[in-house]
């Protein structure tokens, strides 16, 4: 009989990491679009993934982690010298920092599902140095997943614009949060 039990928890621990697995993303094809808010409108563009990855266990979502390279924050709704202003005053210390901080990060901690292919995540998102707790509403279908976040700036530094810091900026003012929406590949 304990040769049995042993053979039995012997074959239930093979099969259960034979259906946990791990999605390398496919940075390439996957896209980060950031969209930022102000008095007079928006601006929006993107930044490219560095690495990433999915974790599921029998096609269900259980965790995740991705860098990001600050580096290649771009506006995408301006040209010529007003894009190169808008993208070098992102990637200066009044917002990103990114000479000093290059990447950022979001480690998911808790994964929940919401919905037929949904799932709402919690995870650690590093921008700056600074790590903070976010909500990510998350969505898989096949060998896609598209991911959307709303990102309070002030908790990770970036002051810049902000009326949270600053008085009398009137038109002047950026608002606190903006948008990510992720598409991945992998």
């Amino acid at each position: 009989m304990k040769k049995v039990l042993t053979a039995i928890i012997a074959f239930a621990a093979f099969t259960s990491t034979i259906t946990a697995q791990t999605k390398t993303i496919n940075t390439t094809d996957s896209k980060v679009v950031w969209k930022g808010y102000k008095v007079t409108g928006s601006h929006e563009g993107t930044i490219n993934l560095q690495s990433g990855d999915l974790a599921f266990k029998d096609d269900v979502l259980t965790g995740g982690a991705f860098v990001i390279d600050m580096t290649t924050i771009s506006a995408t709704d301006l040209e010529g010298e007003y894009k190169g202003k808008l993208d070098g005053h992102l990637k200066s210390d009044d917002f990103f920092g990114v000479e000093k901080f290059a990447t950022a990060k979001l480690v998911f901690t808790k994964v929940e599902a919401s919905g037929k292919n949904s799932y709402t995540v919690t995870g650690d998102l590093t921008i700056k140095g600074k790590t903070n707790p976010v909500t990510v509403n998350v969505s898989v279908y096949g060998s896609k997943a598209t991911a959307t976040l709303k990102v309070d700036r002030t908790k990770f530094d970036v002051r810049y614009g902000s009326t949270s810091f600053f008085d009398g900026l009137k038109d002047k003012a950026i608002y606190d949060e903006f948008d990510l929406v992720v598409d991945l590949q992998f």
